[in-house]
């Protein structure tokens, strides 16, 4: 069988970037790939459109910064017009990572984090997450589309009361936005603290952690090394760290910051969290796996669940962006609810009877 044969059923990609070696770059990698083909490419936004209008793309990849129309104003008229699964490609900049995470917002599925030397993108490792990332993308439908209505609110600086409980999130692609339907829904009374690992490079999660802060009555920051648990706060693991916890020597909860080995591929790591959150002997913890492919999350809900007796909470498909993770946490038998993206607070809430 020939390799025009085995791409009749190509999925389709449109690439848009301003740069023209990005446009043969990309295209080459996706070329390569014998279940992907490149239909065509837009050198900015508003070439975009009428490229998407005339060849009716399965996924796009879409440059965030561009002149004439840039990548988040063209988003915006993609959602609106023709919705269609988009991966943003993105600059690791301050102000790259602060675009992606609005283009999230506004029904990206996901992006690629541009690296520091644009050559790396040929390496191994970066073509094989550029192809996996849109086959995932080729498959989603864009029901999850309606952004979260919270916005930005004033609140005073938390010093934390008696922690009472620790609640452990996990998620992956789709979850930058899942997050913003969970988060700045708990209440500022929240006897509890936050530990959430979503996976991403270094640059971004720091600008999530300041999307989330602004929306939300708790207190949400990217974790430090060594600091103390508190409650009412939320901590998100930096990119490319394992996030761990320890006990104290006074007993309090610290978060240990580490660049040991990537586990499942993956680094930070929801199983890496959870396991050692079990391994400190704290018993009020409640698991949540939200979603994002793969299975990072199972073994760590099967120990919270075994150990520390632990309430585990999974969102359910039809309101998933990829019903990877939370479908491998269910397989474990550790799950005790299954619930929509926009009921998992209400079941936190509830669990810990914050009135």
């Amino acid at each position: 069988m020939d390799l025009k044969t085995k791409k009749s059923n190509a999925i389709r990609v449109l690439v848009v970037d301003d740069s023209a070696f990005m446009r043969k770059v990309l295209s080459d990698i996706i070329e390569e790939d014998i279940s992907l083909t490149v239909i065509g490419t837009a050198a900015d936004g508003r070439d975009a459109l009428s490229k998407i209008s005339l060849l009716n793309p399965d996924v796009i990849t879409l440059d965030i910064e561009m002149p004439v129309m840039d990548g988040i104003n063209c988003l915006k008229e993609i959602m609106k017009i023709s919705p269609k699964p988009v991966i943003m490609i993105s600059s690791g900049t301050s102000y790259g990572a602060e675009l992606t995470i609005k283009a999230l917002d506004e029904g990206a599925i996901d992006f690629i984090a541009k690296p520091k030397n644009i050559f790396d993108i040929k390496n191994e490792k970066a073509r094989n997450e550029i192809i996996e990332k849109i086959i995932v993308a080729s498959n989603i439908g864009l029901k999850n589309s309606k952004n979260s209505t919270k916005t930005n609110i004033d609140k005073p600086v938390k010093s934390g009361g008696a922690l009472k409980y620790i609640i452990a999130i996990g998620c992956s692609t789709g979850g930058p936005k899942a997050l913003q339907s969970v988060i700045p829904y708990l209440p500022d009374n929240l006897p509890a603290a936050v530990l959430i690992v979503q996976h991403m490079p270094p640059g971004f999660t720091n600008t999530l952690a300041e999307r989330l802060d602004a929306k939300s009555k708790v207190a949400v920051k990217e974790a430090s090394d060594k600091e103390r648990l508190l409650a009412g706060h939320v901590y998100i693991a930096p990119g490319d760290y394992h996030m761990l916890l320890e006990t104290g020597a006074n007993g309090d909860i610290l978060i240990n910051l580490d660049k040991s080995p990537p586990v499942s591929g993956h680094r930070p790591s929801v199983d890496v969290m959870m396991s050692s959150l079990s391994d400190t002997g704290f018993k009020n913890i409640i698991g949540v796996i939200l979603t994002g492919m793969g299975s990072d999350g199972s073994i760590g809900v099967r120990k919270l669940k075994d150990i520390n007796k632990g309430f585990i909470i999974a969102q359910d498909e039809e309101s998933s962006v990829v019903y990877g993770m939370p479908k491998m946490a269910f397989q474990t038998g550790a799950v005790d609810k299954i619930v929509s993206l926009n009921k998992i607070t209400d079941e936190i809430i509830q669990f810990l009877e914050v009135r």
